[in-house]
């Protein structure tokens, strides 16, 4: 595992946290993990956090089965290595989206029934905030999507208090750039799970995730300028 790669995305979570106060002492913080490389990464240094920072806090990691039938037994070693067990809760999201309601555009009502799912569990096992893997790429991508498809300015913001829930959504890898949660997942030899949602890489997000890494191609680090820009403006420009 590369040094300088884990200190990169440590350097960027530690300073996500202190610029939002993301994570707290005393906090109980249940992680969504789908198996994937951003949230297996984003568990991976909230461990560090924990460990090599002066803040106490307990993680719990939470996976939402879709119903796919997916085997995640690598993802369930994971976080026994870090002496994280992962608690599994069954759900039949995926039959709901898919057959019962057969969406055209499945992404938007899935998100929401997981998040609902994941912050329903977070309650019951007693967690005051629910970290999300969302990154650096997401963010951009996001604001896009809104601009192009809904000629709207929404951007997700990196802690936001669901008041009805009562509980705080919190997003720390919000400083880290896709490609270093790719290097670092490889060189880790992290293994993930396979996604198989049905509609994996036919969404409108990966199409504007292709168009963003060609103007990171063209222009590098335009999608660090541009986080800095939402930033610049203030920090009520984060949408949700």
């Amino acid at each position: 595992m590369s040094k300088r790669r884990t200190s990169i995305i440590f350097d960027k979570v530690r300073k996500a946290n202190l610029t939002y106060n993301l994570v707290e002492n005393g906090d109980s913080v249940a992680v969504g993990i789908s198996g994937g490389k951003d949230s297996l990464t984003l568990l991976y240094f909230l461990k560090l956090l924990n460990i090599y920072t002066p803040l106490r806090f307990s993680i719990h990691p939470i996976y939402i089965d879709l119903g796919w039938e997916t085997d995640i037994k690598q993802v369930e070693t994971f976080c026994l290595s870090l002496e994280l067990p992962l608690l599994i809760e069954k759900t039949n999201i995926g039959e709901v989206v898919f057959k019962a309601r057969q969406e055209k555009n499945p992404c938007s009502l899935c998100a929401n029934l997981r998040r609902g799912a994941l912050n329903t569990v977070a309650k019951r096992i007693n967690c005051n905030k629910v970290a999300l893997g969302h990154h650096l790429d997401d963010v951009v991508n996001t604001m896009f999507l809104s601009m192009i498809y809904a000629s709207q300015f929404n951007v997700f913001k990196p802690k936001t208090y669901l008041d009805r829930m009562d509980i705080t959504v919190i997003r720390p890898l919000v400083y880290v750039e896709e490609k270093d949660i790719e290097l670092f997942i490889t060189g880790t030899g992290i293994e993930i799970s396979e996604n198989r949602c049905p509609a994996e890489g036919k969404t409108k997000r990966d199409e504007i995730s292709l168009l963003l890494n060609d103007l990171e191609t063209r222009y590098p680090g335009v999608k660090r300028r541009i986080l800095k820009s939402i930033e610049n403006v203030g920090p009520d420009t984060f949408w949700q």
